[in-house]
């Protein structure tokens, strides 16, 4: 079972950068659409953006565009997230997330592969 390990979250004040990161195993970097989605407190799961598996396309979420930049590292089998001009309404769960080659990266129920998510908290 693929094993992706999420780190770099924290307590920033709004306006701030921060910069997450997924370990993966190399197949699953190498062979899946990487994603990373997150989940505010009352509110559903919803893609952020998201990487195609040769890493030439990039998607972006509207509320992203601009402000965050999803790139990945093959040989490190790593996969960030690159997040400027934070807002409090960017305070989430952050997930990194696998789905199949193919599948539509921006809906959230094309991945199948999680990680257990971390904690990206935007104060005023």
């Amino acid at each position: 079972q693929a094993q992706l390990v999420e780190s770099g979250g924290g307590t920033v004040q709004a306006g701030d950068s921060l910069t997450l990161s997924c370990t993966t195993p190399p197949r699953t970097v190498m062979w899946y659409t990487m994603g990373w989605l997150r989940q505010a407190p009352g509110k559903e799961r919803e893609v952020v953006a998201a990487i195609s598996r040769d890493g030439r396309r990039a998607y972006n979420a509207d509320f992203a565009q601009g402000r965050f930049t999803i790139s990945k590292d093959n040989r490190k089998s790593t996969v960030y997230l690159q997040m400027n001009s934070l807002k409090p309404e960017d305070t989430a769960v952050y997930y990194c997330a696998a789905a199949q080659p193919g599948s539509p990266s921006l809906v959230v129920s094309s991945y199948d592969k999680w990680g257990q998510g971390t904690q990206v908290t935007v104060n005023d």
